[in-house]
């Protein structure tokens, strides 16, 4: 398959990531292995430039973005993994700190689902997010929360 599409492809469940799994597989996987996995979040949450984590993940064109906000089964995927991703997070407190990687994650989450499903989805996940800081009193650096407010 060329590359155009793929991300298409993968969050309908036709195709596979970059290291050939399905959609099912990625958001089947455990939550050990979501956080030392660094290469699933560029499928699930595509953004329109290269990542600099891992420079061979897709980059999303704007024909494919349109796809992406066309298809009901790319929606109900981004839907599933935003679950997926929120329920990760609510079991565990390792992002809960000054500086984590899944800092990074959560602006690339929050931005693509602006893209791709719209503010409602973008802010209510923000929203979740930040709650989750005030709530623990986390040491999340003001940075992290003010890329996640601007994403």
């Amino acid at each position: 398959m060329e590359s155009r599409g793929r991300v298409l492809a993968f969050l309908q469940g036709e195709g596979v990531d970059g290291r050939g799994r399905t959609l099912f597989e990625v958001l089947a996987l455990d939550d050990a292995a979501l956080e030392r996995s660094h290469d699933f979040i560029q499928w699930l949450f595509p953004l329109p430039e290269p990542s600099a984590a891992v420079p061979d993940s897709p980059v999303l064109d704007e024909a494919e973005a349109t796809a992406i906000r066309d298809s009901s089964l790319a929606q109900c995927a981004l839907a599933a993994a935003t679950d997926r991703m929120a329920a990760f997070l609510g079991r565990t407190d390792v992002w809960l700190r000054p500086q984590d990687h899944n800092h990074l994650r959560i602006t690339r989450m929050i931005r693509s689902l602006r893209l791709l499903r719209g503010d409602a989805e973008a802010d209510a996940f923000r929203d979740a997010v930040l709650a989750a800081v005030e709530e623990t009193g986390a040491p999340v650096s003001a940075r992290s929360r003010g890329y996640w407010t601007t994403a």
